[in-house]
């Protein structure tokens, strides 16, 4: 199954069905930090939830829309991320992700997004790449902001979280500012 270097401990694999254990208890072990912006993943409560997330996105794979990923330091997972969806057609997709507690502060999820910023880019050649999350999530909206994307605008009340609903801060990149953003790293 597709596997992808970060750096020398870390890699992306494709969620497999014998990662559920493992996912499931990342996710368990992290559900008080994550559930105030991912409240679906407090549906999460038994291996058999993570095995049918695991079953969805290798479902998404196979109708070639997507995929969802693993992203493993030291040979444990330490979060998922993956593309929400693709449209072929507009050339445009989204990203969603979550890191486990443990994993944070390790540069992770900055290498885990570059890399599928990329995949996106350069393997599928799509012409946009979007980021939505929640104004008050400081730190899911770093990771763009540090990745170069552009902050297009407010959707107000765009998702409910713990009974309110919150504004989602879009962001966008487009393949021509990936493009001058490797040559000027070059």
């Amino acid at each position: 199954m597709f596997t992808y270097s970060l750096d020398e401990q870390s890699y992306l694999k494709m969620l497999e069905p014998e990662d559920a254990s493992e996912l499931f208890l990342l996710t368990w072990n992290s559900m008080e930090r994550l559930k105030k912006w991912l409240p679906l993943i407090g549906n999460n409560r038994r291996q058999e939830d993570t095995e049918a997330f695991i079953k969805s996105s290798l479902l998404q794979l196979s109708e070639n829309n997507g995929f969802q990923a693993g992203i493993w330091h030291q040979d444990k997972i330490g979060g998922v991320i993956g593309f929400h969806f693709v449209n072929w057609h507009n050339r445009t997709t989204s990203i969603g992700y979550w890191i486990g507690d443990g994993f944070e502060g390790k540069g992770l999820m900055t290498k885990a997004c570059r890399a599928m910023v990329q995949h996106a880019f350069e393997t599928w050649q799509l012409n946009r790449v979007e980021i939505r999350a929640a104004e008050e999530n400081k730190k899911s909206r770093a990771l763009p902001e540090k990745l170069g994307f552009t902050q297009e605008g407010k959707i107000r009340q765009a998702e409910l979280l713990q009974g309110e609903y919150v504004d989602h801060i879009v962001y966008g990149l487009l393949l021509e500012d990936w493009k001058k953003q490797k040559h000027q790293n070059n």
